[in-house]
């Protein structure tokens, strides 16, 4: 089968599966096979590097800065002492999670029934904060960004473990991230698939697009592009660089000219929701470290 045929052949797809209502497992099924067919000479457990599964040379340099000079390793250290500083009760953050918070990343996001929403791992650690009378942390990027990066390089190689099952709120809300991953926007009227699933390998403006399949193993990341606009705000602390997810989310939108979406909004938990679903069989490898 040619690329454009199966191309045509999953744009009919995922519009009937939208209509239709296609369960999520084959919603997952279509999803990992498009990829794999796209890129036959990737393997499946590569695709949680990123741009690096599919450059050679891009990931020769990249595997170099990894191993030999990781700039967020004074930032990992600091979000450790984050995670186990006393509060002012004498409990930590590891008081609130399973295993001492320990392993766990690969857990999240989960659909919490009682709350009735999908729970980030951002957003468990804020509401640690708040039940032990501590304030939140700010979102997306600084010290909440620090403890979440040291959370999830102690679940390195654990294999993501989202669950949707068939609870109405958990498939309503990954529906909802399904929605919003197809759904075009902004002035430039792109949607999360057409930069990253139809467009994936190809490169604009000089930057190679990275395929959906794995974008969210590695969060939060450190980027380079942060660290120099922290340096140059004059925050010069060992978090720069580092961001969520939901950060990214942010940055993407503000890329295609439509208006992002609070961290921690339905919007973004639900689209972290559905993303976390795709990627189902992959390992958490956060840290990353990106440009």
């Amino acid at each position: 089968m040619t690329r454009l045929k199966y191309f045509l052949i999953l744009m009919c797809l995922v519009f009937f599966s939208m209509t239709l209502q296609a369960s999520p497992k084959s919603d997952l099924k279509l999803f990992q096979k498009y990829f794999k067919e796209r890129f036959p000479k990737v393997r499946f457990k590569v695709y949680q590097d990123g741009i690096y599964a599919l450059d050679a040379d891009r990931r020769a340099a990249w595997a170099d800065w990894v191993d030999f000079a990781p700039p967020y390793s004074d930032g990992l250290e600091f979000g450790k002492k984050l995670f186990y500083k006393k509060f002012k009760n004498g409990k930590t953050l590891s008081s609130c999670f399973r295993n001492g918070g320990i392993g766990i990343r690969h857990r999240f996001p989960y659909f919490d029934k009682k709350l009735g929403k999908v729970v980030t791992l951002e957003l468990a650690i804020n509401n640690c904060r708040t039940k032990n009378k501590e304030k939140k942390l700010k979102w997306k990027k600084g010290k909440l960004a620090a403890v979440s990066a040291y959370m999830a390089s102690t679940a390195s190689g654990k294999k993501l473990k989202t669950k949707i099952g068939q609870d109405e709120g958990a498939l309503a809300a990954y529906k909802r991230g399904k929605q919003h991953f197809y759904m075009k926007r902004g002035q430039l009227n792109f949607s999360c698939a057409d930069c990253h699933v139809f467009n994936s390998g190809n490169m604009a403006r000089g930057n190679l697009l990275s395929p959906a399949l794995g974008h969210v193993t590695h969060f939060p990341v450190w980027r380079k592009q942060w660290a120099i606009q922290s340096e140059a705000q004059g925050k010069r602390g060992p978090n720069r660089g580092f961001g969520t997810l939901h950060r990214r989310y942010a940055g993407c939108n503000k890329n295609i000219r439509a208006k992002p979406y609070k961290a921690q909004s339905d919007e973004y938990t639900s689209l972290e929701y559905f993303q976390s679903y795709m990627s189902t069989g992959l390992k958490v490898n956060g840290p990353g470290l990106r440009q």
